[in-house]
């Protein structure tokens, strides 16, 4: 084993993040993620790295507005580089699992710059804001929200609905979007609500995730490591 990579498997053991290790060692990322998935973690290890993950801020959210050219090329390479890291501490935690299910079926994927969803279904909306602030530990201030409804929604009782059903201030609210709805009676009560972070780094990440997770999901493997971490096998 190369002299570097037996430090860094001893580094990662001791819980130090990529970016110590990187720093130290001055290798590139996609290099420890080579080396580190042909690792058999033990249990222990691999709560302690989950945790320490979780603990610090998974997402790096960067203005890359004023990034251009090469720069804007080589932050979009960085963003999916530290999605598949962070994807293997991630990939077993029930939370992570259910946000990306329901950005997967909900999720806005054209755009390049919004990680959106929208439903009328509260305990959706809540559940995913709750993925984004402890999975993905986005700050509230970046969490942003939009109501689409009916005319004849009053928009301040829609508001606090939302506010109450999401677990978000009512202040992360921008001003409603009216539409006219095409079938008289089948109209929701409170509107239609969407739950948006502005950042192109999140949605590489995302989108990053979302090619991940399902070849995960199918591989026999993946379902062993959960059975022998439980004590089943």
């Amino acid at each position: 084993m190369r002299k570097d990579k037996h430090l860094a498997v001893e580094m990662r053991r001791m819980g130090k993040s990529y970016n110590e290790i990187v720093a130290f060692l001055k290798i590139p990322k996609a290099t420890l993620s080579d080396w580190f998935s042909q690792v058999d973690w033990s249990q222990e290890v691999r709560k302690r790295l989950d945790a320490k993950v979780l603990e610090t801020s998974i997402i790096r959210l960067r203005e890359l507005d004023r990034i251009r050219g090469l720069h804007l090329k080589r932050a979009y390479e960085e963003a999916r580089i530290e999605a598949a890291l962070e994807f293997e501490a991630l990939k077993y935690n029930p939370l992570f699992i259910a946000g990306l299910m329901i950005y997967w079926g909900e999720g806005d994927k054209r755009t390049n710059y919004h990680t959106r969803i929208i439903n009328t279904d509260p305990d959706m909306i809540r559940l995913f804001v709750f993925f984004l602030r402890n999975a993905c530990r986005i700050p509230d201030q970046k969490i942003r929200a939009v109501i689409t409804i009916y005319p004849d929604l009053r928009a301040e009782d829609c508001i606090k609905y939302w506010a109450e059903a999401a677990k978000i201030s009512p202040k992360s609210f921008t001003k409603c979007v009216t539409i006219i709805g095409r079938h008289k009676s089948r109209r929701v009560t409170y509107g239609m609500c969407s739950i948006v972070v502005s950042s192109t780094y999140l949605k590489a990440k995302m989108l990053e995730w979302l090619r991940l997770m399902p070849e995960q999901l199918m591989k026999r493997s993946y379902y062993e490591s959960i059975a022998n971490e439980a004590g089943m096998v």
